[in-house]
């Protein structure tokens, strides 16, 4: 039997604390009406897609936070937000906090994550049950037993384990209906102003991407759920004749869609997209035991088709520069230009239209396994939150040495 190397855990010593509700912060980047009326260049128009990953999304409110506490949010013109799974209630908050014109997004995002932490005796002590037990199953040291999480035994399981704590603790429909007005997002309709919101997910019975967009219909928390519904924890949400599923596995996040029209509007197509990304693309060893297999094979499909949607910008890009597109062509295609998106491995050609990632630091990432992602402690949402805001500024700096086309 295959033992499991135990992977050392961050602690709060290891990134500054990041406790929620924050403290509001100066925004370096943010300008005055006056200051924004008189610039004369126009502004970049960004999207940021918000891979999904779990509980690890923490690091993408976080990464959120950085963003906006440098101002990008008035330094850029953000057309676009998209996301998948914990991604898409990432770039949910954002969205609405940007729509709502709140002075600091991020104090929303952190609001929510406070409250779907595990801080009392009692939380901390079901949520350690939960994810060791998982991790000690995957580990081969438990008997998986496989359970529909939609099957009367589950819900049983469920309900006789969580009395007695908070109910938005256990009730996500709840906490996201909590920090989410969705009859308000209703009275707005569909919207073609910016920022655009999109998430995705996969429907079950026809097989076809789902993409839940803000400029073709209202927001609502089905959509959210659904973008969320992981097959082995959540049933399939079903709503209007269709059935969904986390598109984790199939469009983690939406991002060729974040440049067309038939999505966004011909207004709205970014010049640049910023990718948030959570899982890996590395290792720095083969896995051997199951545990080792499981963690990899879970970051690389996570991973399949952001490279594949970047790999097919990259096409495009590539034979625009070569001038293969006549203007009109091109226009079909919503380019005016190459779309400056990330490389997908470090050893790729680099191109002039290539952006970095916006991705965890190395050493928080080798702390990290799949049972991680399931883990709401007060301590892991913290680390990851801190980390985020970290990592935002070295993707700031990073991006601006590249930039050779100032926005």
């Amino acid at each position: 039997m295959a033992t499991k190397t135990v992977k050392p855990t961050a602690t709060k010593a290891t990134a500054a604390k990041a406790t929620a509700p924050a403290a509001p912060a100066k925004r370096s980047g943010a300008k005055s009406p006056d200051e924004r009326t008189a610039q004369q260049k126009p502004k970049r128009r960004i999207a940021i897609a918000c891979q999904g990953g779990g509980s690890q999304t923490a690091f993408t409110a976080g990464a959120l936070r950085g963003l906006f506490e440098a101002g990008v949010d008035e330094t850029f013109d953000i057309v676009g937000l998209s996301g998948t799974s914990g991604g898409s209630i990432c770039a949910a908050l954002a969205w609405y906090s940007l729509v709502k014109e709140e002075p600091e997004p991020w104090q929303r995002l952190y609001a929510f994550w406070h409250e779907n932490s595990a801080r009392s005796p009692a939380e901390l002590a079901l949520n350690k049950y939960l994810v060791e037990s998982i991790r000690m199953t995957n580990a081969g040291h438990l008997p998986s037993i496989a359970i529909s999480p939609a099957s009367p035994l589950a819900k049983m399981m469920m309900q006789g384990s969580t009395r007695g704590l908070r109910p938005l603790f256990t009730d996500f429909r709840g906490l996201l209906e909590k920090h989410l007005d969705f009859e308000e997002i209703a009275s707005w309709g569909a919207r073609d102003q910016r920022p655009v919101l999109m998430m995705g997910a996969v429907n079950v019975l026809n097989g076809r991407l789902a993409k839940f967009c803000s400029r073709l219909e209202p927001i609502k928390v089905e959509h959210l759920l659904a973008s969320c519904a992981v097959p082995n924890i959540f049933p399939a949400v079903e709503f209007d004749g269709g059935a969904y599923w986390d598109g984790l596995f199939s469009d983690n996040p939406p991002i060729s869609e974040l440049a067309q029209s038939r999505y966004v509007g011909a207004q709205n197509i970014p010049n640049e997209i910023w990718v948030i990304k959570i899982n890996p693309t590395a290792s720095d060893h083969v896995p051997a035991s199951a545990d080792e297999i499981s963690d990899r094979r879970n970051e690389l499909v996570g991973n399949v088709s952001l490279f594949q949607q970047l790999d097919s910008l990259s096409v495009l890009n590539d034979l625009y520069q070569k001038g293969a597109f006549r203007p009109e062509f091109a226009k079909g295609f919503d380019m005016d230009g190459p779309l400056r998106i990330p490389r997908c491995f470090p050893d790729d050609k680099a191109c002039s239209y290539h952006i970095p990632f916006l991705e965890m630091s190395a050493g928080l990432a080798a702390t990290l396994d799949y049972e991680s992602k399931l883990d709401r402690s007060a301590e892991h949402i913290d680390v990851m939150m801190a980390d985020g805001v970290k990592q935002a500024k070295v993707f700031l700096a990073e991006r601006a040495a590249l930039d050779t086309t100032t926005a």
